[in-house]
């Protein structure tokens, strides 16, 4: 028998059998040196003296003077008896919470989380060393949650911040907090995603993680194996309330944007422009003619916004502002709030299958101003709908407004869906949706409807604006 397998009998074949798997073994003990985990001790002993932990206190008083006690009248019979033999409760207590932070200048000025400081009487700052000292916030900005505190000391340790945006998605991170009041704990992970987009944080594309976060690593840093500081620890998903594995920070590069204007006026200013947006599928990129999807797409322009007065109107797509890309949805929002109120740039727009360029003078959002679309909510009119009819190539039944039903819901035009099926159906239309507009036309009538959707080739997507209760949007429907 032949070759290296099992079956090897000579001395001379043994021999280089077992060269070879001596070779092997080598090869493999190199590679395993060579993938070997990162070494996170000299990260720790360099940088984690910059890491804080910030103590607050919150002055909470009692409503009730007794334990146990209802609220009652003085004047009640009970109220005595509970008064004579209810353990008496203090008028004031203390709540007592735990964060973390660092240190961003030697002169005392430390970065945290807004959330983690807010409604705080008393903040203690404490360091590696135990040291301990009071500390007053400079400044919180609720929007992106960074808040900027200062203590009286000089001479410290501090951070050296790092740059996001050439961190790559699968890299080693590390965080330094307080979880549950251990201070000074070290976790390790990697960068999960970049860029990620939460639930009314439209101003924050968030560093998503899976180091071990939990409550009291808020505020504290988040490290790249340079040792530079790239975010805020600030956010976790939980159904426990304890680690699942998805840990989000605040980009450093965002959080100094904010800092900047902290010390400088205490207070945070952004641009708006008053539109409302939505993201761009496929099928809508396919409706309004764009080759992909891309940019933002406006549903809603305010009456005698920035936008408006640009000229600026609904199914318009923004694909660049101020000279920057806007890749996706998201992008806008950021985009705009940090550009500076007052100032006038360039919009590059896709209308109507051609790119265009505006100018807008931006204005300022207000100070903790919720972005909210004007217009009364939806009724059903007292009058009857003037027609009721059939969209066949969508699988709609629909009628048009009366009178009443526009004024109630502040619109010129539109059509009431009475029911929906097929297409219309799968792309989550429902009775009593309003169909505004076919992509930029209003719809004043069933006939009109069905004239414009006549000309649409079998197989295309169609992009129809559609308001239900106060949110408007457009939804692509692919014409059987």
């Amino acid at each position: 028998m032949s070759g290296f397998g099992l079956g090897l009998h000579s001395p001379g074949e043994k021999i280089l059998q077992r060269l070879l798997i001596i070779i092997s073994l080598c090869l493999c003990a190199q590679l395993v040196q060579a993938k070997e985990l990162p070494d996170f001790t000299d990260l720790v002993e360099k940088q984690g003296a910059a890491v804080v932990n910030v103590s607050t206190t919150q002055l909470v008083r009692n409503t009730q003077s007794f334990q146990g006690m209802p609220n009652l009248p003085e004047g009640d019979p009970l109220y005595e008896f509970f008064r004579r033999f209810a353990p008496q409760l203090p008028s004031e207590q203390e709540s007592q919470s735990l964060g973390a932070g660092f240190i961003i200048s030697s002169d005392g000025y430390i970065l945290t989380n807004a959330h983690v400081v807010d409604s705080a009487d008393k903040i203690t700052i404490r360091l590696t060393d135990k040291r301990e000292f009071k500390a007053k916030v400079v400044g919180a900005d609720k929007r992106t949650d960074v808040a900027l505190l200062k203590i009286e000391a000089t001479g410290l340790p501090k951070i050296v911040q790092g740059d996001p945006r050439v961190m790559k998605v699968g890299e080693w991170v590390v965080a330094i907090g307080s979880p549950f009041g251990f201070d000074s704990s070290v976790t390790a992970g990697i960068v999960s995603a970049k860029g990620r987009t939460l639930s009314q944080e439209n101003f924050v594309p968030f560093i998503q993680t899976d180091v071990a976060i939990n409550p009291g690593n808020s505020g504290g840093p988040l490290f790249n194996m340079k040792g530079e500081v790239v975010g805020i620890n600030s956010q976790i998903y939980s159904r426990s309330g304890g680690y699942m594995g998805l840990s989000f920070a605040i980009p450093i590069d965002v959080a100094m944007d904010v800092v900047k204007q902290l010390r400088a006026s205490g207070r945070v200013t952004r641009g708006r422009i008053g539109v409302v947006i939505q993201e761009v599928t496929r099928e809508l990129a396919d409706s309004f003619g764009l080759p992909r999807p891309a940019g933002a797409l406006i549903t809603h322009v305010e009456k005698g916004g920035p936008a408006e007065k640009a000229g600026i109107q609904p199914s318009d797509v923004v694909m660049r502002f101020d000279g920057k890309v806007v890749e996706d949805s998201n992008d806008l929002p950021r985009i705009v709030a940090a550009t500076r109120p007052g100032s006038k740039v360039s919009v590059q727009l896709w209308r109507k299958g051609e790119t265009i360029e505006l100018n807008v003078h931006v204005g300022e959002i207000a100070d903790d101003r919720s972005a909210q679309r004007g217009g009364a909510s939806k009724g059903s009119g007292s009058s009857a709908p003037a027609r009721f009819d059939s969209v066949e190539r969508l699988g709609l039944s629909v009628s048009e407004l009366s009178a009443e039903q526009k004024a109630a819901l502040d619109v010129d035009a539109g059509l009431l869906v009475e029911e929906a099926r097929g297409a219309a159906a799968r792309s989550d239309l429902r009775s009593g949706d309003v169909i505004l507009a076919l992509r930029n036309i209003p719809l004043k009538s069933i006939a009109q409807f069905n004239e414009l959707l006549k000309q649409m080739p079998k197989g295309s997507s169609v992009a129809l604006l559609v308001r239900r209760e106060e949110v408007v949007s457009y939804v692509a429907i692919k014409l059987d």
